[in-house]
């Protein structure tokens, strides 16, 4: 029997993990479990299909799915599991990962995909722990303390700004 995980995190490739890993992390830092996977759409299209069925059958509340070039992985498991898909466009070589966000992003009524920044995994991984958090006491505390230690960082640079300057806060940067 397949293990129980909440998030799953698939990747149309193996040079999509270096991208992906950035979700993995922030969900690791939240103590959210997940599973991560590399099946490609066009390559094994039964594979994907058996895994989505997976998917489905386990439960899993939500799906991370990065993918570059024609980037059809997203809305593949939108079209067959009944939870949130978050596409991550994956930066190509080609056209810079525009295409992948086109692809992702541009998907027909009634097979939603929600789509971050190309390469924004990062954004995934928050967004998904967002979600789970909407019924979920501790994550939903963990998400307004990342929060907060956002906000602190950036008060803390200002203040930093205003007691140096600009010259001396870019020269401290190098």
């Amino acid at each position: 029997m397949e293990k129980k995980v909440d998030v799953a995190i698939i990747m149309g490739s193996d040079s999509d993990l270096p991208i992906m890993k950035d979700a993995c992390k922030f969900l690791d830092d939240m103590g959210v479990s997940y599973e991560t996977t590399i099946l490609s759409v066009h390559r094994c299209p039964e594979a994907a299909t058996e895994y989505a069925k997976s998917l489905k059958e386990r439960k899993v509340k939500v799906i991370i799915a990065g993918a570059g070039g024609a980037a059809h992985l997203p809305g593949v498991f939108a079209a067959q599991v009944p939870c949130p898909v978050i596409g991550v466009p994956i930066m190509s070589k080609t056209l810079n990962g525009v295409d992948s966000l086109y692809s992702i992003v541009q998907m027909p009524s009634g097979i939603p995909v929600a789509t971050v920044a190309i390469n924004g995994a990062k954004n995934a991984g928050i967004l998904a722990t967002t979600i789970l958090a909407t019924s979920n006491d501790e994550l939903y505390t963990k998400l307004c303390n990342y929060k907060e230690s956002l906000n602190k960082a950036v008060l803390e640079k200002n203040a930093k700004l205003q007691s140096l300057g600009y010259e001396e806060y870019i020269n401290q940067m190098k």
